[in-house]
Parts: C-alpha cells; structure tokens; sequence
C-alpha cells in the first residue's frame, strides 16, 4: 500500500511541478513558442528551415537579416521584431570561428540546433566519443573533417 502511494504522490508532485513550471514561464515560453511559430509560417514560407540552422549569427546579425527579409516581403510586425531577433540569436547564434565551424553547421545541425551544440561541454575524449556514436546514428563524416571538428568542439567547448 505504501509502495501505491508512493508511486501516486511522486505523479502528483511531478504534475504539480510541471504546471507550476508551465505557468512561472508563461511568457518567456509564450514568446520562444511565438517566435518559433514565426520562424515555421513566415520564414519558412520562402525557403527552408536549414537556411536559418547554419547562419550561426549574434543578435545583430539576426536583426540585418531580419530587415532584410521584411524588405523583400516577410510580414512581420514590427513590435514581433525583437522577440523574433532574440530567438533567432538564442537558438541559432553564433559559434566561434575557426577550423571545423562551418563541418558543424553543416553536420552537426541536421540533427541538432545550435543552442543545444554550444550548450554542451566535454572532455576531448568525450567528444571523440560523441562524434563516434554520431556517426554510428547516421553522421556522414570523413576521418579528416572527424579530426577537424573534434578539434575545433575540444577547443571551444571543453569541459
């Protein structure tokens, strides 16, 4: 019986943890959920998503193309434009330049976006690992560009 109970009082916290969780992000959930609505209808209605995924680009780049796209005919209202930059920055901003960036905007971000590349720090042998068992999930990677990026993410997301 104890055991039950157990099992019931963990599913109620946990649900009572996810709605409050749901509601104290109400609006920054909100917004990144606006913003990639956007992202889907708007940008994406002139050409696809991997366009977006390997810019790698600040706020102020974003911002640029942002422009750039409203003058080429993307409705977007202009109170959305902030919103839109500051997602586009969180989830595709910048990588560090050097040798291996562009191999992961053009790799790594088919299956991955960016927030979740530059979030994520590991020892050199833990990203060897890593890209070994990418390329057992499907990585199309050759020995040299595998040397190349190993590098480069050992060097700028070392643990």
């Amino acid at each position: 019986m104890a055991l039950t109970f157990g099992k019931t009082g963990l599913w109620i916290a946990a649900t009572v943890i996810t709605a409050a969780a749901a509601s104290a992000g109400g609006q920054g959930g909100g917004q990144d959920a606006k913003a990639e609505r956007m992202v889907n209808a708007v940008c994406t209605s002139c050409h696809d998503l991997r366009k977006i995924q390997t810019q790698a680009l600040d706020e102020d780049g974003w911002k640029k193309i942002v422009d750039l796209m409203i003058q080429e005919g993307a409705k977007i209202n202009t109170e959305d434009i902030p919103m839109l930059v500051s997602y586009l920055a969180d989830e595709y901003g910048p990588l560090p330049e050097g040798e291996g960036k562009r191999i992961v905007l053009d790799k790594c971000t088919v299956c991955h976006d960016l927030k979740r590349v530059r979030q994520h720090f590991a020892t050199p042998e833990d990203w060897a690992d890593l890209l070994r068992a990418m390329e057992n999930e499907g990585l199309m990677i050759s020995e040299d560009e595998f040397v190349t990026v190993l590098r480069y993410l050992a060097r700028n997301f070392r643990q």
